[in-house]
């Protein structure tokens, strides 16, 4: 009995090897590749408000805008989530000798259901989801005038205020170093005088943007432009537009083996969403009802040193400062923000981590009433990932 039951482990054994070959060494051109990923991410953030009391999604991530200003009151706040965990799904095949490629990733995070009440239940958002044939790709992933490199810090963006910041809808195309987008058109608008942000997608162009990459042995920079324009439309159906453009330029600069620097820095006029996290609107209505864009510049360094093979940290700055008509938008829109972050980051594993980072943030108003806040955040995270092909 024991011998049969040898032979049939033996047996299955041996299927499972070559189903395993089978799967994995298909030629380029008959095959289709899966991939499954994500981490699961848990985050302990203490937060003290020095300027008032504050309740959103600005306690899960530094959020610019949302730091409370103008009181004397001090709030603290201890909060426990995982809704930066995130999970995504990746299918590549070749097709007539041409690429074909899909991704889409979904996380927790400014989820509109769920509650700590009883079971901390929230609904995924996407984050991507597009696909690519050749040289084209149709769907939504990060704008083609953000240029994808963050620090390695714990905060869900780490440097809010000085980064182009944007997943949305579009059609590109990638020549060589070169790359060509139309992206979705969303105008953010301060009312005249002030008051609650106006939104409208009345524009009928969408976004232009071109972008060069360029990498070389020491790094990477990257430089984009972008243009827009910006429409509204008065209840008696009178339509008013102006022009928005700006330009970012970035990348990151290796020091050493292990350690480099990242930076990014955008200026322009009616850049609105794109960047800051939307901190500031991209326009203004002006006495004669028509649209006045507002100019901004922000952006942030970073630099990453390893202390050993197990051991890292990562500091940076973060900036942003708009150039503001009081006059028009009142005294209680945002003007300028700042940043600064330092972590201790322990990898015992490579897709293991543990850190720590302190966290300072500042913001002002246009009328100078400002606040700041203190957070102190714990997180840990475990990354995976399988891939596997099979033949078509």
């Amino acid at each position: 009995m024991r011998k049969i039951t040898n032979k049939i482990l033996i047996v299955a054994l041996t299927q499972f090897f070559i189903i395993s070959l089978s799967a994995q060494d298909v030629k380029n051109e008959n095959k289709t590749t899966f991939k499954f990923g994500g981490y699961a991410k848990a985050d302990f953030i203490y937060t003290q408000y020095n300027n008032g009391d504050y309740s959103g999604s600005g306690r899960d991530f530094h959020i610019p805008s949302t730091t409370p200003v103008g009181g004397d009151n001090i709030y603290k706040y201890t909060d426990f989530h995982v809704k930066e965990s995130r999970f995504n799904f990746d299918i590549a095949k070749v097709v007539g000798g041409k690429s074909l490629h899909a991704f889409i990733e979904l996380d927790l995070m400014v989820s509109p259901g769920g509650d700590e009440r009883i079971s901390n239940s929230y609904n995924p958002r996407i984050r991507h989801f597009y696909f690519e044939y050749d040289k084209f790709l149709f769907g939504q992933t990060w704008s083609t005038f953000m240029i994808v490199i963050l620090p390695d810090e714990l905060d869900f963006v780490g440097v809010p205020e000085g980064v182009v910041f944007q997943r949305q809808p579009m059609v590109r195309v990638t020549l060589g170093s070169w790359q060509f987008a139309l992206e979705n058109r969303f105008t953010t608008i301060t009312p005249n005088g002030g008051g609650g942000r106006i939104t409208s997608e009345a524009a009928f162009m969408p976004d232009i943007v071109a972008r060069y990459n360029h990498k070389f042995d020491g790094g990477s920079i990257s430089v984009a432009a972008i243009g827009r324009q910006l429409n509204y439309i008065e209840g008696n159906n009178t339509k008013h537009s102006a022009l928005g453009a700006g330009i970012t330029f970035g990348g990151k600069l290796n020091i050493g083996e292990f350690d480099d620097i990242r930076f990014s820095a955008t200026g322009g006029t009616g850049l609105g969403r794109y960047i800051a996290l939307n901190f500031v609107n991209s326009s203004v209505i002006d006495d004669s009802r028509d649209l006045s864009s507002i100019s901004t510049f922000n952006g942030y360094v970073a630099y990453l040193h390893h202390w050993n093979d197990k051991l890292r940290s990562s500091g940076s700055f973060s900036y942003i400062s708009a150039n503001i008509d009081e006059d028009l938008t009142g005294a209680s829109v945002n003007d300028a923000a700042y940043s600064l972050s330092v972590n201790l980051i322990y990898s015992p594993i490579k897709d293991l981590m543990f850190g720590v980072e302190p966290i300072y943030g500042y913001r002002k108003l246009v009328g100078g009433t400002d606040g700041d806040f203190f957070r102190l955040q714990f997180s840990a995270k475990y990354a995976f990932s399988f891939k596997t092909s099979v033949s078509n």
